[in-house]
């Protein structure tokens, strides 16, 4: 059987309530908790860039991408394409959803100078084209940088626009809505 999988992207605020509250739902499902309630009250008001993916026209998976300030050492902060929110439906997992998603949203990432996100599944990521960070990870806010050495499983992807990276070297980001890199 051929499986009807499509990509629309979508921005924040072209999204109705009724579509913020599937995403919102699609992510609790997927992660099997209800984190993801103040999904667009907290994370995503505004500004976010949707990756929506379909299966046979039902919505399955999802990530969205904000723009964050990531400074590898030795640059300046760069326009950073952060992932969040990254859920396949349970029902739909294991049939090449989040792969065409990922694989999507990483295609059209041409006006960020890096892609960046956390989670504890490397090997999926990997498999689409990120690279693991190696080095040592910290935060900037009001000025000033502090290590955030019990953050794991941050993950770059490169594009068009990035620098000549040493994933061992240090990498920090600033603060935004409660939080550094999570």
């Amino acid at each position: 059987m051929t499986r009807s999988i499509t990509v629309a992207v979508r921005a924040t605020e072209e999204l109705s309530a009724a579509e913020k509250a599937g995403i919102s739902d699609l992510c609790n499902a997927a992660n099997e908790r209800e984190a993801f309630a103040d999904l667009f009250v907290v994370y995503v008001p505004g500004g976010g860039r949707h990756f929506l993916g379909f299966d046979g026209g039902v919505l399955a998976s999802h990530a969205v991408v904000t723009t964050r300030w990531a400074q590898p050492d030795g640059f300046p902060p760069l326009r950073t394409a952060f992932v969040d929110a990254v859920a396949t439906h349970p029902a739909h997992q294991h049939l090449g959803l989040s792969t065409e998603v990922m694989r999507r949203l990483g295609s059209t990432l041409d006006d960020f100078d890096l892609g960046c996100l956390q989670t504890d599944l490397r090997g999926f990521y990997e498999r689409v084209g990120w690279e693991q960070w190696r080095g040592p990870l910290a935060g900037r806010r009001d000025g000033h940088t502090a290590p955030t050495p019990d953050q794991q499983g941050v993950m770059v992807l490169r594009l068009p626009l990035t620098p000549p990276l040493d994933l061992d070297g240090r990498l920090s980001i600033e603060w935004q809505r409660n939080r550094f890199w999570e």
